[in-house]
């Protein structure tokens, strides 16, 4: 019976890291982002800072965009260029007015996102995690809309 208990044990604890492999880590609100939330969604990954003119005209742009996707399998997260977190993340989210979830832990090594010195940089993710698009420059909801829909239809 031991060695079934140290058996089962062990598989419970793998399970529970690997669900820890999953986790894409905290929003601007300390609260968690799974991967599962995310599985089949198209990703809109946004890089901004504040020192960022451009960025602080799209943020309205991307809020929109948040809003009118929010239920078509498209889910918009920012980034913060100067890799904010805790507190001054959720200061300088609010300072930018941003809606959306905005992640305190870059996600660029899991969807294999090339490293941007330019802002804001805008990344397109498939529902299978694959990057599909990179967006220099300030994006408009429509344009963004508009992309997705082209991606979408080529499957």
């Amino acid at each position: 019976m031991g060695t079934q208990l140290r058996v089962f044990m062990g598989i419970v604890a793998g399970l529970l890291l690997s669900g820890c492999a999953e986790d894409l880590g905290l929003d601007q609100h300390g609260r968690k982002v799974t991967a599962a939330e995310l599985d089949g969604q198209w990703l809109v990954i946004n890089y901004w800072a504040e020192w960022c003119k451009p960025c602080r005209s799209e943020i309205p742009q991307l809020n929109l965009l948040a809003e009118r996707m929010k239920n078509q399998g498209v889910v918009v997260l920012g980034v913060n260029f100067d890799g904010l977190q805790g507190a001054e993340l959720t200061r300088s989210s609010d300072t930018m007015k941003i809606d959306f979830r905005v992640l305190e832990k870059d996600p660029s090594e899991r969807f294999q996102l090339p490293r941007n010195e330019v802002l804001p940089v805008t990344y397109l993710v498939d529902g299978q995690g694959r990057m599909r698009e990179r967006l220099l420059g300030e994006q408009t909801a429509a344009g963004l809309i508009a992309r997705l829909k082209d991606l979408r239809d080529e499957g």
